[in-house]
């Protein structure tokens, strides 16, 4: 992989290149987001919300499957941000709690609670993936999210999921680019 993996900018672009910049993870909840927004327009808000909230049981699979084909080489097994960057991608399921407790108090408000907290759970990868597109994705879909939900009130929960997905997908083909542009500027050694 590298000739000095305890330099971090090499760690971080060992990761960066090991995960396609995160763009499978990007492609698979967008996908998962638009399928659950198109959805609310056929199913009673309760089921609709439902699978909103448990959408990811179909992403996280198909991501790590977008991840293998995509990804320019497997992440070093000596890389040391290894453990940092698996706690960074865990860390959104233990938000699940918080979620319950929107949709046992009102089902139409899980979808900008997802959207708040895909936000906060993406913005640190800006660092990690060395790009400033996981800014743009945390602010644009945490506050974007909320001003639909503002403006349009219980009319928002269709559009905020599509707006999600739209704002995951658009991001993904940055980063991936990104990520591209990277690897051919740094061929492992």
């Amino acid at each position: 992989m590298t000739a000095n993996l305890n330099d971090l900018t090499e760690a971080r672009n060992d990761i960066r290149a090991s995960s396609a910049g995160g763009a499978p993870f990007l492609i698979a909840y967008g996908a998962t987001f638009l399928v659950s927004g198109l959805l609310t327009f056929f199913l009673p808000a309760e089921i609709a919300a439902l699978v909103a909230l448990f959408q990811g049981g179909v992403a996280l699979p198909l991501a790590f499957w977008l991840e293998r084909r995509l990804a320019s080489r497997p992440m070093a097994p000596d890389n040391p941000l290894r453990p940092l960057s698996a706690q960074m991608a865990m860390s959104q399921a233990l938000a699940l709690p918080a979620l319950i407790v929107a949709y046992s108090l009102n089902p139409r408000s899980v979808p900008v609670v997802l959207a708040a907290l895909g936000g906060v759970h993406f913005l640190p990868y800006a660092w990690l993936h060395r790009t400033r597109a996981y800014i743009f994705l945390g602010m644009a879909v945490s506050l974007g999210a909320f001003l639909i939900q503002v403006l349009l009130g219980s009319m928002a929960f269709n559009l905020i999921l599509l707006y999600a997905g739209a704002v995951y997908w658009i991001t993904a083909v940055v980063v991936y680019r990104e990520a591209k542009r990277l690897v051919a500027a740094q061929p492992a050694v």
